[in-house]
Parts: C-alpha cells; structure tokens; sequence
C-alpha cells in the first residue's frame, strides 16, 4: 500500500493496514495538505516504488478527489510500458492474466490484461473490511516506510499554473412557444440556427 502526499497519511495508512495490508510506504511529498502533487509526478513515484517492488498487479483509485483528473493510473502504465485497464468494478485473475468488468458509458465491458498490469478500480470494486480493535492494534506494529520524492529521484515541484478560475456565465431563462411554427421563426430569427 502506497500513499504519496502529507505526512498526515500515516493515519490512513494505518487504517489500511487493519484492514489486511501487511505493510505500507508513505512518499511525503508535500507538508500542507493544500499542495496538489501533479497526476504525473505521483505517476512517476508510483513508478519508482513498483520499479523497486515488482508486483504482478497494481490498483489504483479511478481519479482523486482532489483534483479529479483522473490520469495518475494511465500516466503510471505508460511509464511502466504495462498493460493497464481502468473503471475496474469486477477483477479476477486467471494464470497471467486479469479479466476485468469494467464500467462504460453502455454498460459492462468486460476485458483481458496480460499481467503484470495496472487497474484503476472504482468503488464498486469491492466491499472494505472493518478494521477490529485487535487489527487496529496489530496494525501499529506492522511496517510503514516513510519516504520522500528524493529517496526515488522525482522532482515534485509542479509543471502547471492556474491562472484564474472563474465560474460559468449563468443561463438566461428559457422563452415557452405556443406553437411549432413559432419555435421554428424563434430558432431561425433570434438563434440563428436554423
């Protein structure tokens, strides 16, 4: 289990070592939690720690919320130059490969990846586990290794500006028609569309 932000993660991480995870690394890349660490440079930590680790599967979160790109998962097989597979609500392994359920704008696609590969996963995924008083306890002594974007040789530092943000204009009110023939002189007098 990785997680790549404020040194805060820890609690998160412990959490998830509760829950099942035999041990954790946590990147500090950032010391306030208002800093956004951009999709690519968690892309190319990430890439950095499954480089030193080698795992035949790695799972990624759909998207942030912090800046909901939804690229980190994408960005990170590409730089591993591994098969990858997104939106996962279903997952099984079968030999060297995984079949994946996942959700598109039809429906259900159900697909194959040759391993090792990378899968975001949305929340459909699966149902977490309750974290016990006995886990919880055992958690704090399993191990959580506390890194930095240096220890891997990333630089963090970030590539975009935002310039202004602005919200969008508001919509004038809509105008009811009594009839057909008066739509269609609306949509071709004042719209000009037709």
């Amino acid at each position: 289990m990785v997680s790549i932000g404020v040194k805060q993660a820890q609690e998160t991480l412990r959490n998830a070592l509760a829950m099942g995870a035999d041990r954790a690394i946590l990147i500090e890349a950032a010391a306030d939690v208002h800093t956004d660490i951009e999709p690519l440079a968690v892309a190319k930590l990430l890439a950095a720690v499954v480089k030193e680790e080698a795992p035949g599967l790695v799972l990624c979160g759909k998207q942030a919320i912090d800046n909901d790109m939804n690229a980190t998962g994408q960005m990170l097989a590409a730089l591993l130059g591994q098969a990858q597979a997104t939106f996962a609500s279903e997952l099984s392994i079968e030999g060297d490969k995984a079949q994946v359920t996942r959700e598109v704008d039809g429906g259900l696609q159900v697909i194959s990846v040759k391993l090792p590969a990378v899968v975001t996963v949305d929340l459909r995924l699966n149902e977490p586990r309750y974290a016990s008083l006995p886990n919880i306890m055992k958690a704090k002594a399993k191990p959580l290794a506390a890194k930095t974007p240096a220890d891997y040789g990333v630089d963090v530092s970030p590539r975009l500006t935002v310039v202004k943000t602005t919200e969008p204009a508001g919509r004038k009110a809509g105008v009811r028609v009594g009839s057909v023939d008066e739509l269609v002189a609306k949509l071709k007098d004042e719209a000009g569309v037709i």
